[in-house]
């Protein structure tokens, strides 16, 4: 019976261990897939703390604007070096030029991240009238141009969308949508709550934005749209009503359609006026001519272009090895440098390009939503609608999904007045990213060193806390408010409460 006992004591104890292994093992078959579902949740919560940290907005912004200037300096290179080295025998004299450029960019930025708000408020006038008055002055000089054969006023010149004021280039368009961002913000946080009614919307911003639509886009018709997105941005940020924007939606659709059919009858066409390039454009993207007749038809810049990205295929040809740059695409380092990238890096590098750039209007929207200021709110907003519109516009270009425009890839394409605006627009994001509530307190908190923030940018103001506006002097010979009452008191009648009334003075009162 023992023995019994004991065989059975020790079946009983080599089952249990025998279904502990088939558990065991049963659990050691699945950790690969449970392990992957942590390692993604770990992954996902990382990213969370790191966006939760109170920095984390300035610093994606950096990161963001940084890499899209690095990789926007070395297509430049590689677009261009064949071109400058035939013609001047030096392959890399564009990219110096935009160096320089993105050297004022880099001044811009860190002069525009060190203004607070009201800086950016009161600059708002003199940039918009800047702006208009370059505008107006290069549509004077390309009227008499056409007009008159009128090609300069002493020593400013015009040539399509550029003012040369002797060996200077600018551009105005560029300026006038940083002026409409600091302008459009200010007023519409000025009138606040007022905007449910037409008449605040109709003075003075639809006049402003009439008036830079007709100048711009006359020339211009990506920058117009561009301006519309920033006008989109703006109101969107102000919470307007949807049916303000339908109404904006038509009225901006009209516009753009009779600008486009004015402007490609005159000088907006072309340094000749026959050259009906927009009206081309527009016809190609519509009923897309045949690739052999491109050269008639004014396709051959798109043709070109989506043959180099089905060239590049997913990884590229190689960093420098695109044909495009032998003469086969005009204005490859500009309009069309994404077409270089798909060529070059391929979808790979393509992608890249698009992240980063989401990774900027996240930022932006991340800003505005998080700022307590309504200006900075709406300037915001307005910047990351123009930056992330302007991005589109130009790759859906490229790729034929929109018509072309002839707008520049931000901190990518060839320009020099256009990188310089851009980056001291994300100079203003990124004042506006140290002022989120969280980021002030922490710098307060753990403020960096003296020669960091006079060199780098000063403590941004703590949320909360609004100066009290300072008390006027009182004029000369003039009496103060309390002391006025103390001597109506002292002269005040004594006599009995009879007849008065509780309206009396404080003395009458006390009695």
């Amino acid at each position: 019976m023992g023995e019994d006992r004991g065989s059975t004591g020790t079946t009983t104890t080599t089952a249990e261990t025998q279904a502990r292994r088939v558990a065991g093992a049963g659990r050691t078959a699945d950790p690969p897939a449970a392990i992957a579902g942590l390692d993604a949740a770990g992954g996902l919560a990382a990213l969370r703390g790191l966006l939760a940290r109170p920095l984390a907005s300035y610093y994606l912004l950096l990161s963001s604007a940084g890499l899209l200037l690095l990789i926007g300096l070395t297509m430049v290179f590689s677009a261009t070096s064949v071109k400058d080295y035939a013609e001047a025998g030096d392959a890399s004299a564009s990219v110096t030029k935009q160096a320089v450029f993105a050297v004022i960019g880099i001044v811009a930025f860190w002069a525009c991240q060190r203004f607070p708000a009201s800086t950016f408020r009161s600059l708002g006038r003199p940039v918009l009238a800047a702006a208009v008055v370059l505008l107006l002055v290069l549509n004077l000089l390309l009227a008499l141009d056409s007009l008159f054969r009128i090609t300069a006023l002493g020593p400013l010149r015009a040539n399509l969308l550029w003012l040369y004021l002797g060996p200077i280039q600018v551009q105005p368009s560029e300026l006038a949508k940083l002026a409409l961002v600091l302008w459009g913000a200010h007023v519409i946080a000025r009138k606040g709550a007022a905007l449910g009614w037409w008449k605040e919307l109709a003075t003075p911003l639809f006049p402003v934005v009439g008036l830079l639509f007709v100048l711009v886009g006359y020339n211009d018709l990506g920058t117009m749209l561009c301006l519309l997105a920033i006008v989109v941005g703006l109101l969107w940020a102000a919470g307007v009503r949807m049916r303000v924007f339908a109404a904006l939606s038509a009225v901006g659709l009209l516009g753009i359609g009779l600008l486009v059919a004015v402007a490609s009858l005159g000088a907006g066409s072309g340094a000749a006026g026959e050259e009906n390039y927009r009206l081309a454009r527009l016809t190609s993207f519509i009923s897309p001519p045949d690739p052999a007749t491109c050269l008639e038809t004014g396709c051959w810049q798109l043709v070109q272009a989506r043959n180099a990205i089905e060239h590049g295929g997913w990884f590229g040809v190689g960093l420098g090895k695109s044909s495009l740059k032998f003469g086969w695409l005009p204005a490859a380092h500009n309009d069309f440098i994404f077409a270089v990238i798909a060529e070059e890096l391929g979808v790979v590098g393509c992608t890249v390009i698009l992240v980063l750039f989401a990774v900027l209007a996240y930022t932006g929207l991340r800003v505005a939503r998080r700022v307590e200021d309504p200006f900075r709110r709406l300037a915001a907003a307005a910047i990351t609608a123009w930056l992330v519109g302007q991005a589109v516009i130009n790759v859906g270009g490229v790729i034929g999904l929109l018509p072309l425009t002839g707008v520049p890839l931000p901190f990518i394409s060839d320009g020099g007045s256009a990188l310089v605006v851009t980056l001291a627009a994300v100079g203003i994001l990124a004042s506006f990213a140290r002022a989120e509530p969280d980021a002030a307190r922490a710098l307060h908190a753990r403020p960096p060193a003296r020669w960091v923030r006079l060199l780098w940018a000063p403590l941004p103001p703590l949320p909360g806390r609004r100066r009290r506006p300072a008390t006027p002097p009182a004029a000369r010979g003039s009496v103060p408010r309390s002391r006025a009452r103390r001597e109506d008191d002292q002269a005040a009648p004594r006599g009995g409460r009879q007849g008065r009334t509780r309206g009396g003075t404080a003395s009458e009162r006390r009695r």
